[in-house]
C-alpha cells in the first residue's frame, strides 16, 4: 500500500503520554517502532536489535543525555543513522543542546499524526547521511 511505512524507527521520549501517542501514530502507519524512555534504554535497544534501524526519532531535551548526544553515540554504533528531533521548546532554548545545525530535522511539539508522518517520511527519503 502506498504511503505505508515499512522501516524501523527507534523512538526515544521521556514523556509517557507523548511516547504512547507517537508509537500509536507510527505503528498505525505500518512502521516498526522500537520504544525507549531514555538514552540508556535507547543504547541498550540499539545494541540488542539485530535488524536495521532506519530512523532515530528523539526528544531533544531529556534527563541524563540530550537527544543530540544520544544521536552522536548511536551514529557511531550504527553508521548512516537518520535522525528526526522532537521538541516543545523554542529555537533558542534548544540551540544550546546542539541541534540547530544546518540540515538538522526538527519536529515541533505538539504535533498531529499527519505532521509526524510527513516529517518521518521526508527524513527517510532523504539521501543517507555520511557517517
Amino acid at each position: 500500500e502506498r504511503g505505508q511505512g515499512r522501516e524501523t524507527i527507534l523512538l526515544v521520549e521521556d514523556e509517557p503520554a507523548v511516547r504512547q501517542l507517537t508509537t500509536r501514530f507510527l505503528s498505525a502507519a505500518g512502521y516498526r517502532v522500537l520504544v525507549a524512555a531514555n538514552a540508556g534504554e535507547a543504547l541498550l535497544t540499539c545494541e540488542n536489535h539485530d535488524g536495521p534501524i532506519d530512523l532515530l526519532l528523539t526528544d531533544v531535551v531529556m534527563p541524563q543525555m540530550s537527544g543530540h548526544a544520544l544521536s552522536s553515540r548511536l551514529g557511531r554504533i550504527r553508521g548512516g543513522l537518520r535522525v528526526l528531533y522532537m521538541s516543545g521548546y523554542s529555537g533558542s532554548a534548544i540551540a544550546h543542546h546542539g541541534v540547530l545545525e544546518q540540515g538538522t530535522h526538527l519536529l515541533q511539539k505538539p504535533f498531529s499524526s499527519a505532521d509526524l508522518l510527513r516529517r518521518v517520511r521526508e527524513v527517510l527519503q532523504e539521501a543517507c547521511p555520511r557517517p
